[in-house]
């Protein structure tokens, strides 16, 4: 076992033993859920319990999602609408009113796959997640009411999406309001076992960069957004601009299931990675829809960087996060050309964050990140086992 992870049980081990004892309602800084990877959709999932009586409810992640909003067809008897003019209807940024008298709060919903929009009906209702030797319940949860047609393009029995943007009324801002925790959280995605941990940090060892307001690249406040200043393969920098205007923000996004590429970008992207790939003997082979370039399988491919603040700070993709395993002997390019009508010149789409601790600190506006687990003998599943080990077994 790596020093990394050695330190890294003891923290958690030391962490669970302290509130091993709490039970419900206890504020704990530790809460953990589980999140899972839906191969069909490449969407990654987790569950709430919503309601009364609790019902397990499955939700698609959208890091930058503005709310909680789910199908709200069971019945629940501890559900309660939310009133125009309320409080709760300020804080949710609700949309114009089109009845007179105005009675409901409305607030705007959007399928970020299917691109649907609605406005749903704004309702609170009881919410328990699963901690580590706790359970932790909000009373007063709020989210919206969605129809039925909003739910196309979700995984098999999602029942809607759980935001975790930067809205006063996103998962994680409900969070920190209801149970007093800090205002951070970490998202570890995986192709099988992966988390997301509220209030606190799991490591040390990452490197920071700030968040940054992407509004003129057509992005909103409530996205998160890093600024890339460069792009290297095999440490060659590459020629790259948008428009004659640098990059700049970059969406960090759990929907999208691989980085795309506005076109001019993903042209001069691919010809460069194509060239130094050819340079280390790669064997190019015909394309595997969805992806455009793809070679024979082999161990070592080209390094991507993503040089950030500065050329101290850089995100690193290797292998695994690079290039996707289509057969037992091809492996494509996991970068797809996102055509040229796009309001965001480079998404980093989910297979590219796999197996990377992502800590956003909103108290800061820094989001640390690390290499990736796998480079180091780990992975998010490995750091969740240990993590949801029960106590009596430690």
């Amino acid at each position: 076992m790596d020093l990394h992870l050695q330190l890294l049980v003891c923290f958690f081990l030391l962490t669970i033993k302290s509130i091993a004892t709490q039970t419900t309602h206890f504020h704990t800084p530790l809460l953990l859920l589980p999140v899972t990877k839906d191969f069909k959709t490449l969407q990654y999932t987790t569950q709430l319990l919503i309601g009364t009586p609790q019902i397990p409810t499955d939700l698609v992640l959208h890091l930058s999602g503005q709310s909680l909003w789910i199908n709200c067809a069971p019945s629940s008897s501890s559900r309660h609408l939310i009133t125009h003019g309320s409080l709760s209807c300020l804080m949710a940024k609700s949309v114009a009113q089109t009845t007179i008298p105005a009675t409901i709060c409305h607030i705007h919903q959007q399928n970020p796959i299917t691109g649907a929009t609605n406005s749903g009906d704004l309702a609170e209702d009881i919410v328990t997640f699963h901690g580590i030797g706790s359970v932790a319940t909000v009373d007063n949860f709020l989210f919206s009411c969605s129809p039925d047609y909003l739910l196309k393009g979700l995984a098999n029995g999602a029942k809607g999406m759980l935001g975790l943007g930067r809205s006063k009324i996103a998962f994680q801002s409900q969070l920190v309001n209801n149970l007093d925790i800090p205002r951070k959280f970490t998202v570890c995605l995986s192709e099988s076992d992966g988390f997301i941990i509220s209030g606190t940090g799991i490591s040390n060892s990452l490197s920071y960069t700030p968040l940054v307001s992407s509004m003129t690249h057509g992005g909103g406040l409530d996205q998160y957004y890093v600024n890339v200043n460069s792009i290297k393969i095999s440490g060659r920098r590459l020629v790259l601009h948008d428009g004659g205007q640098p990059i700049g923000g970059v969406q960090i996004s759990s929907i999208v299931p691989y980085t795309t590429m506005k076109s001019t970008i993903y042209g001069i992207f691919t010809k460069a990675y194509i060239k130094s790939a050819i340079s280390m003997n790669m064997t190019m082979v015909a394309p595997v829809a969805p992806f455009g370039v793809c070679f024979v399988s082999q161990r070592l491919v080209p390094e991507i960087e993503l040089v950030l603040q500065s050329e101290l700070v850089k995100w690193r993709i290797q292998g695994r996060n690079s290039m996707v395993q289509v057969s037992d002997s091809v492996m494509c390019l996991g970068f797809l050309d996102g055509g040229l009508d796009v309001s965001d010149s480079v998404v980093l789409g989910g297979y590219q964050l796999e197996d990377h601790i992502l800590e956003f600190n909103l108290g800061t506006g820094m989001m640390g990140f690390s290499s990736s687990l796998l480079m180091e003998g780990n992975s998010c599943s490995k750091i969740r086992a240990l993590v949801s080990r029960p106590k009596d077994s430690l």
